[in-house]
């Protein structure tokens, strides 16, 4: 394809929104929407799984031993353990480390509660594995697989928690998910409008171009043209937005209330960014062309 006929193609294109400018802004517009609420929406699910994973991740699952029970035997089944593709860390406490952990977090004065007992450990039983998993929807299969190892006495978890999450997971994911495929349905449903308005207006020139041997492809290109550059130009404005106020609303949130860096993992502007340009910018012209192809094809039959 020679370079005078890439020219015409976008020439074309770019007359084509001016000659339907009205519903090109109103496509244009439609997209900006659509993405900026994709990518609102994109930020909440990114910056709520990141806050889950750290919830997740103070979900832990103790497992204590059979009275007696050989050092060697306990390795073994932290070497089972360890086979599980779900488990994220494999922590040891030591029964002495354990009658540390309880003192310090039951009594005022857990020096002198421990020199009390002096060498007589309270929880003298109670050496255990820590662990914690990188799915909690899995804590359940994990637990009775866990159950199932010989010299294991019990497990301690917090199925409640672990069901909660899973379940908000799924359903933030789920309810996304909805939104997102009803704005793409009205993006194309406009995008469909604009070209197929454009086809009607031009409908004699096209009969005409066709009679003297104007290809499918010919006639066609500048319609498609058209709804890449729609899709293009609808992207990069929810981008620039986009980028702009969550860079500000982070900063705000971040630098007056500190104490919520404690209870939410927030993803910095450039991880965030990163996935969510190129997204946007492939969702955009995507639609755009694939609105503009669908239609052209359907209508184009002069």
């Amino acid at each position: 394809m020679r370079i005078s006929t890439i020219g015409y193609y976008i020439r074309q294109g770019f007359k084509n929104i001016r000659r339907n400018l009205l519903f090109s802004l109103a496509s244009v517009g439609t997209i900006v929407a659509c993405l900026f609420i994709f990518g609102f929406f994109y930020a909440v699910i990114v910056n709520f799984r990141s806050t889950m994973q750290k919830i997740e991740g103070n979900i832990s699952i103790s497992v204590f031993f059979d009275a007696g029970l050989t050092e060697d035997r306990i390795n073994l089944i932290g070497e089972q353990i360890k086979t599980r593709k779900e488990v994220e860390t494999l922590d040891f406490i030591s029964a002495e480390q354990a009658w540390i952990n309880f003192s310090n977090a039951n009594y005022d004065d857990p020096e002198a509660a421990r020199a009390a007992f002096g060498d007589d450990n309270p929880l003298s039983d109670s050496a255990s594995y820590e662990i914690t998993l990188n799915d909690v929807s899995k804590q359940a299969d994990f637990v009775n697989f866990v159950e199932s190892i010989d010299g294991v006495r019990s497990v301690k978890s917090s199925e409640y928690t672990a069901d909660s999450i899973s379940a908000m997971n799924t359903f933030v994911t789920y309810a996304s998910l909805s939104i997102i495929l009803i704005l793409f349905l009205v993006s194309i449903f406009l995008i469909n409008n604009t070209i197929t308005i454009g086809i009607t207006v031009r409908r004699e020139e096209i009969k005409i171009m066709k009679l003297i041997g104007a290809t499918n492809l010919f006639v066609r290109t500048p319609f498609v043209v058209e709804g890449i550059i729609i899709g293009l130009v609808g992207s990069i404005i929810p981008i620039v937005i986009l980028y702009y106020l969550y860079d500000m609303i982070l900063n705000y949130v971040v630098g007056r209330f500190a104490i919520l860096q404690n209870l939410f993992a927030f993803v910095s502007v450039h991880d965030l960014f990163k996935v969510l340009i190129p997204v946007l910018l492939i969702i955009g012209t995507g639609i755009g062309f694939f609105g503009s192809l669908f239609t052209t094809k359907k209508h184009l039959k002069v």
